[in-house]
């Protein structure tokens, strides 16, 4: 009597581990690929904080006395 032995069967763990691994790693690049298209950046290329103080100004979303006191405030 022959007996087959299917490793596949008795790691049920592990193929589950990797099965997580894996959607964590896909999870994670199209979270990243989301950012990318949508403009989100978790760095400011350098940018001083009175530049993107600037910009914020420009763009409309800060009044010209919170522009003047931050401004000083960064002083």
């Amino acid at each position: 009597m022959m007996y087959y032995y299917y490793p596949h069967t008795f790691n049920f763990f592990g193929n589950l581990l990797e099965v997580i691994f894996w959607i964590a790693i896909i999870f994670l690049i199209i979270k990243v690929v989301k950012n990318l298209k949508a403009g989100h950046h978790s760095f400011n290329l350098g940018k001083s904080a009175l530049d993107i103080l600037k910009e914020r100004y420009a763009k409309g979303e800060i009044e010209k006395a919170e522009f003047e006191t931050k401004k000083k405030d960064l002083s």
